[in-house]
């Protein structure tokens, strides 16, 4: 499909369209402390809590970074 491979689709796909959806999702989880009027540690514990799992794919993308490096 225009000259890329599946392979090619799929990494993009991936790495972009993946890293989007966590960059909406972090503005959901702060539009949902703004409205809910969370506080300070409330914002936090909302980020720490609903945001970890972003951590643990973002890491292994880092992580496939460096042994490919």
């Amino acid at each position: 499909m225009f000259g890329f491979t599946e392979e090619q689709i799929s990494g993009f796909g991936l790495t972009f369209g993946v890293g989007a959806f966590m960059l909406y999702m972090l503005f959901i989880i702060g539009q949902l402390a703004w409205e809910s009027k969370a506080g300070k540690f409330g914002t936090f514990v909302l980020f720490l809590g609903l945001g970890f799992g972003m951590v643990g794919f973002a890491a292994k993308f880092i992580i496939q970074w460096v042994i490919a490096k």
